[in-house]
This record gives structure tokens, C-alpha cells and sequence, in this order.
């Protein structure tokens, strides 16, 4: 495990990089305000932010509070863009599918639970009938709306889908550096968090909309390769 002082200088080093990133973007989209039609790559490592969380430690700004990427099995045919698409819900029906997001599933367990609301049957199964969905639509519109605000980075990373790509490798070493899980905290959630309502440990512990690899360590060298990654990325059109 890296000591705290070696790991807040990397934190650091971390956002200065998805400055760099950010400056390549145009800055931060609003996932509710993306369309397709927009120019996306077809791989990626996205970050999300969240309206309200801060960093404290690293610097000033807007913290992480979610890593991801997608198309991590061999022949895989999922974009960027489509799993965004999962996270945000339907923009015709202002619904989605919390099974298909793992990000939607666990912001509905927080925003249940502050909003008073009991839907059984949330993150049950792999698939669900007419009926069931209809009972789930209330909260899984909520939950559109949710993500829908927070704003997000992309990075551009172009290999081949597999647990082993690059895409991999950054996603997991973000979120072990970012993760306060059984760890000093550092850049910790606000006290006003909506993650600190999630049914997940692992959240409420890590500060992050992550479950996986949040109890792992990090390699350092992963903001080489990262910093890398940035500067060949074009700029916005």
C-alpha cells in the first residue's frame, strides 16, 4: 500500500492530469445534454464528477466520484457512447435499465433511501417482467435524472476489448488511487454525499460510485501511462 504522502502527491499529480485532460475536452459534458451526435471515440475511460463534491486535500476543484469503462470481454462490440447511454437511461421515456448499469443500480439505492421510497425488487435479477419495471419506473427515472446532471471527462483509449487492455489498467488504478477504503481518507466525501445513503459498504467507504477495485492497491506507474494517454489525445473539434 502506497504510504499517505506518496499517495496524495499522486492524487495530485492525478488531477493535474485530468486538467490537461479537460483542456483536450473542452471541459466537463453533462451527460443529460450528450447526444450520439456528438463526436465520441469508440473506446474509452470516463470520469465523473458530482455537483457538490469537492476536493480537500489534493487541491481545489470538483472530485471524482466514479471510474469506468466498457467493452472489457473479448468481442466486444459496446462504444463509449453505448455504455453512457446505459448509465443515462432512455431520454424518450426518462427511464433505464438499473441491470444494465451497475452505476444506476447503486444511485438508486441511495436516492431509495432519501426519498423514502420501497422498491423491492431494485437490483434483483438480471431481467425483470413488464410489471416489474412499471413498479420500478418512478425510481429509475429518478435515477436518470441524477446521473443526467453530473458532469464527466472522457478519455480516449483505442485497443481491443479485453480485461487485459489499457482501458483496464486505467480504470482499475484510478479508482484504487481515488478509493478511501481502509485507508487514510483523502479528498473524503461531503458530509451531504448522496453515496453515504448507498446499500454498498464499499461505497460509503471508498467515496466513489465504484465497487470494484476500490480495496486494491494502485500502481504508481499507471499516471505515466495516463499522462501519455492525454497528450496524444486530439483536442475538441
Amino acid at each position: 500500500m502506497a504510504l499517505p504522502d506518496k499517495r496524495l502527491n499522486d492524487l495530485i499529480r492525478f488531477y493535474e492530469i485530468l486538467d490537461m485532460l479537460a483542456e483536450k475536452t473542452g471541459g466537463p459534458r453533462i451527460l443529460a445534454e450528450c447526444s450520439g451526435h456528438m463526436e465520441w471515440p469508440e473506446r474509452g475511460v470516463y470520469f465523473f464528477q458530482e455537483h457538490g463534491e469537492t476536493r480537500s486535500d489534493s487541491g481545489t476543484g470538483p472530485r471524482i466520484v466514479r471510474v469506468g469503462t466498457h467493452a472489457l470481454k473479448p468481442g466486444s462490440k459496446t462504444t463509449l457512447w453505448k455504455r453512457l447511454v446505459q448509465h443515462r437511461g432512455s431520454a424518450k421515456t426518462g427511464g433505464g435499465d438499473h441491470r444494465g448499469s451497475i452505476f444506476r443500480l447503486l444511485v438508486g439505492t441511495a436516492l431509495s433511501a432519501t426519498n423514502g421510497m420501497t422498491v423491492p425488487t431494485w437490483g434483483r435479477g438480471g431481467s425483470a417482467t413488464k410489471s416489474v419495471r412499471e413498479k420500478e419506473q418512478q425510481l429509475e427515472e429518478l435515477v436518470s435524472i441524477t446521473i443526467g446532471q453530473m458532469p464527466f471527462l472522457w478519455l480516449e483509449v483505442p485497443d481491443p476489448p479485453g480485461p487485459n487492455s489499457l482501458r483496464a489498467y486505467t480504470e482499475r488504478n484510478a479508482i484504487a488511487l481515488l478509493s478511501n477504503y481502509s485507508k487514510p481518507a483523502l479528498d473524503a466525501p461531503s458530509p451531504y454525499w448522496l453515496g453515504s445513503h448507498c446499500n454498498r459498504g464499499k461505497v460509503r467507504a471508498s467515496g466513489l460510485w465504484n465497487q470494484n477495485h476500490v480495496d486494491e492497491p494502485y500502481d504508481p506507474a499507471f499516471l505515466d501511462e495516463l499522462e501519455r494517454l492525454v497528450r496524444r489525445m486530439k483536442g475538441a473539434p
